[in-house]
């Protein structure tokens, strides 16, 4: 699955997850248990230091107490230094205590008056560690040891101390206990280890879940943030950072630092939906890109985190584009069935018409009339094929330089002009390569050009074409320049309309198509009034 996932992404670590838990005993259970005893050993120490030996047999197993807590403490450092260096092994280390414990709880016992003392307890507390950290493994066996102990402690009590009424009612029912104990630990502990192994499994599956998420997030084409309250950005994925233009943002940065553009409408949405609960839809420019922006609230209102869609405005129109010239090829086919044979049947009858000797100049005047009519519906189809018909970019690197030098002598003479009328400004140092599909640029160019051509006469002057390149900013820019007369500010919006001319000659379809073949590049054309007159068409690459 590694290879699957973007740059940044990394999969589920199954070693560091495992499908089972560590089994019991293990080096932690075993530091804890150390602490216990070590804090049991100091209660005992206090307990007896305060009350003696507990007189309930008199000062006589003093002696005793204070050789076997001595002794205690002595076996807790072994077991510290043991824990240290880890040796031997943690089920040794583990029956070792349990055995020690049983024994000096035992001679406790004894000396703070036996069973009557009710330090019995503890033995069944070792019992019960020793249940349930063995696995269930050994767990009768302390059982017995410590019901043996308890029993004869009670036997030794009688025939040492020549006791009047013997304690074994006490120790059977202390053994039983003990017992019972264990068979609960080890019930205990089936549901303990099971709950642990279904955690431990759960931790797998939400780990993967979360890094299969996180994958699908990150190679989404639209962008996504999550920003908190304090429009602190949590998370971004990869596409985010590319219609950003920030490719080192990381998490808890602020909004308004990486995109204060994205940042103001996002405070301008948050308003709207305080007034009217509606959620404004417009496009803001970051960097050098249109972005559409939608956001989901993920809580109530400003206090919650929301996450923001960012879609690239360009892509949805090359979307819409492919949606158009779906439907603009069925038309044309239509137009070309319907048309065009009809037309070059009317073309025809014109022509043969019009070699006959006895026409007037009334009726060839008509038909000339015709004839220029038949040319520029057949102009008119041939643009709209054109456009339907045009293949998908392939896009390539161009050095603009060389490139544009070798089109504008092609176009110079292809046109019958020089120089003089259509001229080329670059910079000598200016180093342009821009990523296009080199036949579809010309093709805009060219367009433009005989558009200038065509409308750049202005008074006495004869029309002029200037071709400008630069680079600015990372772009690079193309501009298109004539010295006609302009477009009046009420038309300059419907220029790149498909049918729209003011000439009576044209078709309308030549910034159109222009304009069509830019989007499906990447390329941005946009009309720039000069002052006082003239008109600039400026491409804009993304480099």
């Amino acid at each position: 699955m590694n290879d699957l996932l973007p740059h940044g992404i990394a999969a589920p670590d199954r070693g560091a997850l495992p499908s089972e838990p560590e089994p019991y005993p293990n080096w932690t259970v075993l530091r804890w248990l150390f602490l216990f005893r070590l804090l049991l050993a100091v209660s005992l120490t206090s307990v007896f230091s305060v009350h003696g030996a507990l007189p309930a047999q008199g000062t006589e197993q003093a002696p005793l107490v204070w050789i076997v807590l001595p002794v205690y403490a002595l076996m807790l450092l072994v077991g510290a230094v043991g824990l240290i260096r880890r040796w031997p092994g943690p089920e040794r280390q583990l029956q070792l205590t349990i055995t020690v414990d049983i024994v000096v709880f035992t001679l406790l016992m004894h000396a703070a008056g036996g069973v009557d003392s009710g330090l019995g307890l503890l033995l069944a507390i070792s019992v019960a560690a020793g249940a349930l950290l063995m696995e269930g493994r050994l767990s009768l066996f302390f059982a017995s040891l410590a019901a043996i102990a308890v029993i004869g402690e009670a036997t030794f009590s009688q025939f040492y101390h020549d006791l009047a009424s013997p304690h074994y009612t006490q120790a059977g029912l202390l053994g039983v206990t003990f017992f019972t104990v264990a068979l609960l630990a080890q019930v205990l502990y089936r549901r303990i280890r099971a709950a642990e192994w279904l955690a431990a499994r759960r931790k797998v599956d939400i780990a993967d879940l979360a890094k299969l998420n996180a994958f699908i997030i990150q190679s989404m084409t639209t962008g996504i943030l999550i920003v908190d309250g304090e429009r602190q950005v949590q998370m971004l994925n990869i596409a985010a950072k590319q219609l950003l233009g920030q490719n080192d943002v990381h998490p808890g940065a602020r909004l308004a630092a990486i995109a204060p553009q994205l940042a103001a409408w996002l405070d301008h949405s948050v308003e709207v939906s305080r007034k009217s609960l509606q959620r404004p839809t417009t496009t803001i420019l970051a960097g050098h890109r249109e972005l559409r922006p939608s956001l989901q609230w993920l809580g109530e209102r400003r206090a919650s985190g929301v996450v923001i869609f960012l879609e690239d405005q360009q892509e949805l129109t090359k979307e819409a584009q492919q949606i158009k010239l779906a439907s603009l090829g069925t038309l044309t086919a239509s137009i070309a069935h319907n048309i065009r044979n009809p037309l070059s049947a009317i073309s025809h009858a014109a022509q043969l018409l019009a070699e006959s000797p006895q026409l007037a100049a009334d009726d060839r005047h008509l038909l000339d009339i015709v004839r220029r009519n038949g040319e520029r519906i057949e102009e008119i189809i041939q643009s709209i094929l054109q456009l339907s018909r045009r293949r998908q970019p392939q896009p390539e690197a161009i050095d603009l330089g060389p490139w544009l030098r070798e089109l504008c002598e092609d176009f110079r003479a292809s046109h019958g002009v020089g120089p003089q009328t259509v001229a080329l400004r670059q910079r000598a140092d200016t180093e342009s390569v821009v990523t296009v599909d080199a036949r579809h640029l010309r093709q805009i160019i060219v367009n433009l050009c005989e558009n200038a051509l065509k409308h750049g006469t202005h008074g006495e002057r004869a029309p002029f074409v200037e071709i400008q390149v630069e680079r600015r900013r990372g772009t690079t820019r193309i501009e298109v320049l004539d010295n006609g007369p302009g477009i009046a500010p009420d038309k300059a919006q419907e220029i790149f309309n498909p049918f729209y001319t003011t000439s009576a000659s044209g078709t309308g379809l030549g910034l159109y198509i222009a304009r069509e073949l830019a989007e499906t590049n990447g390329v941005l054309l946009e009309y720039i009034a000069r002052q006082p007159h003239g008109c600039c068409f400026r491409l804009t690459f993304q480099t």
